[in-house]
């Protein structure tokens, strides 16, 4: 997919939940859930680490290693917002799950409740 420029500042490259789900299952991909401890207390997508937007400091974003760090959240507009942070930050993350966690349930996917 193409980056684009991302409403809240930057670039941003939607990747869908297929695309996610197949990074995660391979591997290649560390998924970086934005959401609040509320809502990831409820219920979390597999392998997502919670990193919430209201404390959200670029510089302690877990390190991603080999893997290609990719934000989440409920719909799709907060990981856009972490993205813009990152990048505003002076890192390099431009990547994000579009339409969230909802997407990701909408399609069928499994989500697991700590």
């Amino acid at each position: 997919m193409a980056q684009e420029a991302n409403p809240f500042g930057g670039t941003i490259e939607h990747l869908s939940v297929e695309e996610v789900k197949a990074g995660l299952e391979a591997g290649t991909i560390l998924l970086v859930d934005v959401r609040e401890p509320n809502e990831t207390d409820a219920e979390s997508i597999p392998g997502a680490v919670a990193f919430p937007l209201s404390t959200f400091d670029a510089a302690a974003l877990p390190d991603p290693g080999d893997k290609t760090l990719v934000f989440s959240c409920r719909s799709g507009q907060r990981s856009q917002r972490a993205s813009a942070a990152a990048q505003a930050a002076g890192l390099d993350l431009h990547r994000h799950m579009a339409g969230g966690i909802l997407a990701w349930k909408a399609a069928g996917f499994p989500t697991e409740t700590p």
